[in-house]
């Protein structure tokens, strides 16, 4: 019996051919719920479609992927398309998908939603750190397309308002892919110029392609670190985009953003004069108050004749000035006769003058006062101390 024997790369190089040669599999939309979904390191995209019944592997490389408007999810329903070819090394066929779109819900509007909630969790939104809008600008810089409708409604709304106010254009592009880099850029470079009091940012109306470029996630962080407050102005009053609830004001249309920034000069003027008859009044009330109050006081003794009142004090002080010295006086004459009787009451009691009475006072050899005769010895030294003085003598006997 004769027989081929095939190699296994041999087979699944052979199957590869069938599966790339058939022109359905080679053109398919597939419709299934992602799940075991990795985005690697390297940019590509692996996943697996499910229905109820079956599953197929998917790959997406990083060129197609970069391409989507939203990140798949696990659970998200889709619909893919792509051809079916085998991966020789292990044998297995896959989907190799070029578009992917969620399935019911258009790829843009999922992307909005995520990209918001995403910016949400993080806190770029919160009213907290929005800054206030300046109530007297002097320079706005308006970020948008030159030739566009947005800019002339901004500037003829301006000089309506107040031409005063000094207007810097920054033109950028507001639509297709390379506009949202251009816009974060610029806000980044408005920054940096440092001459602009408030940033209007924006656009006209149009559809959710059209305004995408204010979803981007560049353009809404570019927003957030601004230093300088913006104002977002896109589209119409129904267009609501992620630079909106980034911004620190949002504006429904453009005409809306500049009625925000620039204050009006005649309401400036009649606010202004206002002030100034408030002042005068307020100026005139004082002058009165202090003129009156200035009557008033000149009219007292004290202002009339101001010395009559230092007399009036002197008098006083020289009269205290006299009790005091009184005072001091009496004391120490009190104080010195109590000194006298307290000294004449001390020398009574004095040993000296007891001693001029006649008494005297003995003392042994060592110093010691002599009170008994009991204690002396024959031929025992003393000492005898009269009041005019002191002499040695011996003992001889007692008696």
């Amino acid at each position: 019996m004769n027989r081929k024997v095939f190699k296994v790369s041999e087979i699944n190089r052979y199957i590869k051919s069938l599966l790339e040669e058939d022109v359905i599999l080679q053109n398919l939309f597939v419709e299934g719920e992602i799940s075991n979904f990795k985005h690697h390191s390297s940019g590509h995209m692996y996943f697996t479609l499910k229905d109820k019944y079956a599953a197929i592997q998917c790959v997406m490389f990083k060129t197609y992927a970069m391409e989507l408007a939203f990140e798949p999810e696990n659970g998200m329903k889709v619909i893919a398309w792509g051809r079916a070819s085998l991966y020789e090394k292990t044998g297995q066929y896959q989907l190799y998908l070029e578009y992917l779109e969620p399935a019911g819900k258009g790829a843009l509007y999922l992307a909005f939603e995520q990209i918001k909630e995403r910016l949400l969790k993080e806190g770029l939104f919160d009213a907290s750190r929005k800054k206030e809008i300046p109530a007297y600008p002097k320079t706005i810089a308006i970020i948008t397309s030159p030739t566009g409708a947005a800019i002339w409604d901004l500037i003829s709304v301006s000089q309506r308002r107040n031409p005063l106010v000094k207007l810097a254009l920054w033109p950028v592009l507001v639509q297709g892919p390379m506009a949202a880099g251009e816009i974060a850029d610029t806000i980044d470079k408005v920054n940096a110029w440092g001459k602009a009091d408030v940033i209007i940012v924006g656009r006209g109306g149009g559809s959710l392609e059209d305004l995408w470029a204010f979803n981007e996630e560049k353009v809404a962080r570019a927003i957030y670190h601004s230093k300088t407050p913006v104002i977002s102005a896109v589209g119409h009053e129904t267009d609501f985009t992620i630079a909106d609830f980034v911004a620190d004001h949002r504006a429904p249309t453009p005409s809306a953003a500049a009625e925000i920034a620039v204050p009006e000069l005649a309401k400036m003027t009649g606010d202004l004069l206002d002030i100034n008859k408030r002042l005068n009044r307020l100026i005139k009330d004082n002058l009165a108050r202090n003129r009156e109050m200035l009557l008033r006081l000149s009219s007292k003794r004290v202002m009339q004749r101001p010395l009559e009142l230092v007399y009036q004090r002197q008098i006083y002080l020289t009269g205290l000035q006299k009790q005091i010295d009184t005072e001091i006086n009496n004391r120490l004459e009190k104080n010195k006769l109590l000194i006298n009787g307290l000294s004449r009451a001390l020398e009574s009691v004095s040993p000296l003058h007891i001693l001029e009475k006649g008494y005297a006072l003995i003392y042994d050899e060592g110093g010691s006062l002599i009170k008994k005769a009991k204690g002396l010895c024959k031929g025992q030294e003393i000492t005898v101390r009269f009041h005019d003085g002191a002499i040695k003598s011996e003992v001889k006997e007692s008696v």
